[in-house]
């Protein structure tokens, strides 16, 4: 079992390396090399969205009945490190987009695989998941070091190229995994349960609606962190923004262990409204610092990361698991992952790009050959404004969801497989 346990640790590292290593900057790759305009950067980042929006079917469908999990793991991380090669080649939206949208439906099923792979194969997921899963954590802070301390890549396609060859790794390594076959190989086929339809009949609770729908909101504030963070930082001139995001994930650790002790105090209602508060709040945070770069108050904005994603998405998971039972927890999880991932971050992507655009001012004294050597910037933003849009829209969220949302029975309970990501990595 400790043979086992260290491939799929080394598996979880890999997984979340090759997804850290370009998403975070692409953003600043984009805006500033390529000459993206934020529309645009909001519309890529809107790409792994869509890849979750179609990656339940293909699960359901496919992935689930007719192939064992690591040769299909093995296979898509090949076809997506050639993809993702071929996305680095590419200068002009036209070409970029369509192949980034490829890239990412291959990759956004291999998180439920790398899951399933790790539950099939340790004995008590509760305890030894989450042991596994962290590996994925120090795997997104490993690649964040290397692009902004090693390598200052921010700006640069060398993201891009290292997910690529990770990637290549990742399906070479896939193969020395345990054999982990099809779950449903054999059985009846029935379109009702292959797209997880018994969880829609969760939403008939008023209680569950409302977390759906509050989760739902939050995720259109949250996609412009995820999607403008990294811009945002290297505009103004902070030391390093790729490295510095990841303290972010480094008090993602912290949370994720105090989270327990948090729940069983104060019950999933209120660590939930302060995983949506810690959002409005660092974004206020950001805000203010943009005002003179005042870095204390973007490493505040950075670090409240662990707040923001394991008091809400991680409880949220958790409380998920609670009402929907063992019948149909995996259906229930998907639909979640389906509504915020997708839906949530789609529109929040599209909608962060064109905030975003709202209040960007071109820079006529920065010439085109000055841009392309990285001396100045062809376009700069009013970022004061810009954070306080989101800061209002998760305090907006956060005020709805504390007078609507009155879970039944106040449950604490912590359950094993919800500590994994839900998707976007913390």
């Amino acid at each position: 079992m400790t043979g086992v346990r260290a491939r799929l640790s080394t598996m979880m590292f890999l997984q979340y390396f090759i997804w850290g290593v370009w998403f975070v900057t692409m953003g600043t790759y984009l805006g500033q090399t390529l000459h993206f305009t934020d529309r645009q950067i909001g519309w890529a980042y809107g790409a792994t969205a869509i890849a979750a929006l179609v990656s339940p079917f293909f699960m359901g469908v496919v992935a689930d009945r007719y192939f064992s999990s690591e040769k299909l793991l093995a296979a898509l991380h090949l076809l997506g490190g050639v993809v993702m090669w071929l996305v680095s080649m590419q200068t002009s939206f036209a070409t970029f987009y369509p192949l980034l949208i490829l890239y990412a439906l291959c990759y956004m099923p291999t998180l439920s695989l790398t899951n399933s792979i790790s539950f099939h194969h340790v004995r008590d997921p509760g305890r030894d998941f989450p042991f596994i899963r962290v590996l994925g954590t120090i795997g997104w802070i490993v690649a964040g070091i290397m692009v902004g301390k090693v390598f200052h890549a921010d700006a640069l396609v060398l993201p891009l190229r290292l997910a690529a060859g990770a990637s290549i790794v990742m399906a070479v390594f896939a193969l020395v995994l345990p054999h982990t076959p099809p779950k449903a190989a054999g059985g009846r086929f029935s379109v009702h349960d292959a797209l997880g339809l018994d969880a829609l009949a969760l939403l008939r609770n008023r209680d569950f609606f409302i977390f759906v729908a509050g989760s739902f909101l939050l995720c259109i504030p949250l996609q412009f962190y995820y999607t403008f963070a990294n811009p945002f930082l290297n505009e103004i001139g902070a030391p390093d923004p790729a490295f510095i995001q990841t303290f972010g994930q480094m008090s993602e650790i912290f949370f994720m262990l105090l989270l327990p002790v948090m729940l069983r105090k104060f019950g999933i209602k209120v660590i939930m409204l302060v995983g949506m508060a810690a959002w409005s709040l660092r974004y206020l945070a950001f805000g203010m610092g943009a005002n003179g770069a005042v870095m204390a108050l973007i490493y505040i904005g950075i670090l409240l990361h662990g707040i923001c994603y394991d008091f809400f998405f991680v409880s949220g998971q958790i409380y998920t698991d609670q009402r929907a039972g063992e019948r149909i927890r995996a259906a229930a999880q998907g639909l979640i992952n389906f509504v915020t991932n997708g839906l949530g971050y789609f529109i929040g992507a599209t909608v962060s790009g064109a905030v975003v655009n709202r209040y960007a001012t071109a820079n006529p004294a920065c010439s085109d050959a000055a841009a392309v050597a990285h001396e100045c910037l062809k376009v700069t933003h009013d970022w004061h404004a810009i954070w306080l849009v989101p800061s209002v829209g998760a305090l907006i969220v956060f005020i709805l969801f504390a007078l609507l949302f009155k879970p039944r029975g106040g449950s604490t309970q912590t359950a094993g497989n919800g500590v994994g990501p839900a998707g976007v990595p913390a």
